[in-house]
């Protein structure tokens, strides 16, 4: 898993509340056990046509979109069912956070584990941003996960995460690599055992 530290990016906006799992990666993709090419299935009923054409007018589809790595989503994002794929698809397509004013609890935790950075803002910060992003596209958000903000043209919040996870996203290592990370204790006690 990659280091997180900071981000600076411009942003894609998704107002789209409830958007579940199985819109974020259809049930038919989950066959793949590998997270290589999720990316390209990510929204695929909102992002291609029967043909499998790309639907000119989502947003994911246009030129602007491409190499943005925050996506801004509508309330309760990552609902329904629970699927790693779902941000295995969003980061294979190069986001590396969402905000959203609140995500499901299975979607927040596998987010976390695969390097995703799930950001909560209060409604007020969310209707800014959504404004922000209207008016001028192009803006650029700045997240800091070691000061836990959220900079933007105009302002900057904090937003909550748990030391562990923060821990492990600082350092890139998903659980099992931050547990390896104590090695040397661990080798210790079995010696002392």
């Amino acid at each position: 898993m990659a280091q997180f530290t900071s981000l600076t990016s411009r942003v894609v906006a998704l107002p789209v509340n409830d958007i579940d799992t199985d819109q974020i990666i259809p049930a038919r993709f989950l066959k793949a056990t590998d997270k290589k090419g999720m990316g390209d299935n990510l929204f695929a009923d909102w992002r291609y046509n029967a043909d499998g054409s790309p639907k000119a007018e989502f947003v994911l589809n246009r030129p602007e979109a491409a190499g943005r790595q925050i996506l801004l989503a509508g309330d309760n994002f990552g609902c329904g069912s629970s699927r790693e794929h779902a941000p295995w698809a969003l980061t294979g397509f190069g986001f590396q956070a969402v905000i959203s004013t609140s995500f499901a609890d299975i979607f927040r935790s596998n987010a976390l584990k695969n390097g995703l950075l799930p950001i909560i803002v209060d409604a007020q910060t969310h209707q800014q941003l959504l404004a922000l992003v209207a008016a001028n596209p192009d803006a650029e958000l700045t997240l800091d996960l070691a000061a836990q903000t959220l900079s933007f043209p105009g302002g900057s919040v904090t937003f909550p995460i748990d030391p562990f996870n923060k821990t492990c996203l600082l350092n890139g290592v998903d659980e099992l690599g931050y547990i390896l990370g104590f090695e040397p204790e661990i080798a210790a006690f079995e010696v002392r055992r």
